[in-house]
């Protein structure tokens, strides 16, 4: 257990709001850079600490403003390990002297577990637990165990906000949680930086020349993203495209063999992360998923306000996110062939790419400002700690 030095500060410091963030891991990625946003929105007047399930899983941490008080503890127990009668109580321990308590996806569960089990023994403040999709090991088909476990870790949860209709059903369904409980919160974006078209120079190592037409997409180069079938997809797609994939993870390798393997590595380039995504998805001519699991990717969100068609299995609410004019270029899941219809589809004809880039922008205008978002997480921050504002 962490020493009371540890969980010291200054006098300032104690009559701050403290929230304690417990992520499955918090390197850059959807559901962390909302987590990221959201602390700068709330500003100043909070101390934020987090902890990744995964160590040095931090790369979020970069969207993070200055002038937001956040700290990364070494000392806080680890969020992976046996969830034993011991490991639980250390921590409940850890968690006893914070105001708000939120998780984040599967690799906290054991920390919402804690909770439940040791919240009146221990005196543990309110926590919100926020699932935002799975990993390949429950892509297809969830785990009886996990959703077991999920039932009983998340009884006492002040709230379970999720993003997309079809995790809500999974959420009432096999999680068997209360509808007061489960709280739908579409993800939202700031749109207006997405309004102008960036340089062609904006993405680093690699410059849009000329003549040139960019299929793009931007994931986490993981295996869920299964961004070798995107590779496969686009082999078909004649000079000048060029698949441009940004971000960074484990999967790079695989994607380069595939290129490699389908004749097109000269025309797949990974430029890696993009800090800005607005200077990326602005310069792709279509946006394209590959994904075995999705729920509601932010991705998705930010080429619709960038007036971008969408090519996309049907995994998670994509289906429903898009405009109704873009509903025709979202095919069926794990297809390789129904994603190279619909992409040799949008590729072959310019005008279509742009009514439904129209079309998209319009929809993200009416649906997704982040604005929006923020306030919904206001109040259900809010209600959970007793307050009428937040912070």
């Amino acid at each position: 257990m962490p020493s009371i030095a540890f969980w010291r500060g200054s006098r300032e410091m104690s009559e701050r709001l403290r929230i304690l963030h417990l992520h499955s891991s918090f390197d850059r990625g959807g559901k962390e850079l909302r987590a990221a946003r959201l602390m700068n929105a709330f500003g100043r007047g909070i101390q934020h600490d987090v902890v990744s399930a995964v160590p040095g899983a931090l790369g979020a941490a970069s969207a993070i403003e200055r002038g937001i008080r956040v700290e990364y503890p070494d000392a806080f127990p680890s969020l992976s390990g046996k969830p034993t009668p011991r490991r639980l109580q250390g921590l409940a321990a850890a968690m006893k002297p914070y105001d708000l308590i939120l998780t984040y996806n599967w690799g906290a569960m054991d920390a919402v577990m804690a909770h439940t089990v040791f919240r009146d023994f221990v005196g543990l403040p309110p926590l919100i637990h926020h699932e935002d999709g799975f990993n390949e090991d429950e892509a297809t088909r969830l785990k009886p165990t996990r959703n077991w476990y999920r039932r009983i870790a998340l009884g006492r949860a002040s709230a379970l906000v999720v993003p997309s209709r079809k995790l809500k059903a999974v959420a009432l369904g096999p999680w068997q949680q209360p509808p007061g409980r489960v709280q739908l919160i579409p993800n939202g974006i700031s749109l207006s930086a997405y309004a102008r078209k960036p340089a062609a120079n904006a993405l680093p190592r690699i410059v849009k020349r000329p003549g040139e037409l960019w299929l793009g997409t931007l994931a986490g180069l993981r295996t869920v993203k299964n961004l070798p079938r995107l590779v496969r997809a686009f082999a078909a797609l004649p000079e000048p495209w060029q698949l441009v994939i940004v971000g960074e993870g484990p999967e790079r390798e695989n994607i380069k063999a595939q290129a490699v393997a389908s004749g097109v590595a000269d025309r797949v380039h990974l430029p890696g992360f993009a800090p800005d995504p607005a200077k990326a998805v602005g310069l792709f001519d279509i946006f394209a998923l590959s994904s075995d699991s999705e729920q509601f990717p932010i991705s998705v969100v930010e080429a619709m306000a960038a007036g971008v068609p969408i090519a996309s299995p049907a995994v998670g609410d994509v289906t429903d996110m898009v405009s109704v004019e873009n509903r025709d270029f979202i095919c069926a899941p794990h297809d390789d062939e129904a994603l190279a219809q619909v992409l040799g589809h949008l590729a072959s004809d310019a005008k279509t790419r742009a009514s439904v880039g129209a079309a998209n922008r319009a929809h993200a205008r009416a649906h997704y400002d982040e604005e929006r978002m923020i306030a919904a997480y206001r109040q259900i921050y809010a209600r959970a700690l007793g307050r009428e504002r937040f912070p």
